[in-house]
């Protein structure tokens, strides 16, 4: 489904804006990556998106339906929007399998169990460790059952909060590879907040420069790569 912010401002207190006047739109099936500074409300963004932030103006919009004033919950249920934050996504007693059963807790119990069996053979890293702990885990391997835990309802619309984050170059790379393949597999509308912004926007079709809470562009992510003051500013590229 497709994403789009009309004007929107949002933040944690009461008149004290974080991102102001936001317009973007994400297409349907399209990825999505917000990069900017730290401090600039990539991840309040994202949160108003999912309904965990307030916004005081503006509307938002999935797949043509106004979405301003409906809860996180009823988003995540009705409008099948689910959220990978980057940190408390998995529980780390429960093993793979009852992350995953807690994932889908509001499928029928066959239909639960289809579910794993299709998600373990998507991600065979957790299949081979299907009954381990999640504390257990690396941290590539607990941000790749969080990404299966979201999409055990089947989401149309997947939001991912620095999926990156803490990773090593290896897993970095998987990580980014099971993104683009949950768009091209299951034709998830994904928008992402990153730090490696670069890789990022590799896998992406469009991307998002906030800078200080405002939109500083917007348009495809080669265009967001081949600008050179972004390059300078955000991307970390000479030229």
């Amino acid at each position: 489904m497709s994403i789009e912010l009309r004007g929107v401002t949002a933040g944690y207190v009461k008149d004290v804006a974080v991102v102001r006047d936001i317009d973007v739109h994400v297409p349907t099936k399209a990825i999505s990556t917000i990069i900017g500074p730290n401090g600039s409300g990539k991840s309040t963004l994202l949160r108003s998106v999912v309904g965990q932030t307030p916004h005081t103006s503006g509307s938002i919009l999935v797949d043509g339906t106004e979405v301003t004033g409906v809860s996180a919950h009823r988003r995540t249920i009705e409008h099948k929007v689910a959220f990978v934050p980057q940190v408390a996504n998995v529980f780390g007693p429960l093993t793979i399998v009852e992350n995953l059963e807690v994932g889908g807790a509001r499928l029928a119990r066959k239909q639960r169990r289809q579910r794993i069996t299709e998600l373990l053979d998507t991600y065979p890293d957790l299949a081979a460790k299907r009954r381990v702990r999640a504390e257990s885990l690396s941290g590539g391997q607990r941000q790749l059952l969080a990404l299966a835990r979201a999409l055990m309802t089947s989401p149309t619309t997947l939001l991912l909060d620095e999926p990156s984050a803490g990773l090593s170059p290896a897993m970095m790379d998987s990580m980014f590879d099971a993104v683009r393949n949950t768009r091209d597999a299951h034709g998830v509308t994904v928008l992402l907040v990153e730090q490696n912004a670069v890789q990022s926007l590799e896998i992406s079709d469009f991307g998002v420069v906030l800078v200080a809470g405002e939109l500083a562009m917007h348009g495809p992510a080669q265009d967001i790569l081949s600008d050179p003051s972004v390059g300078r500013l955000y991307l970390g590229l000479v030229g």
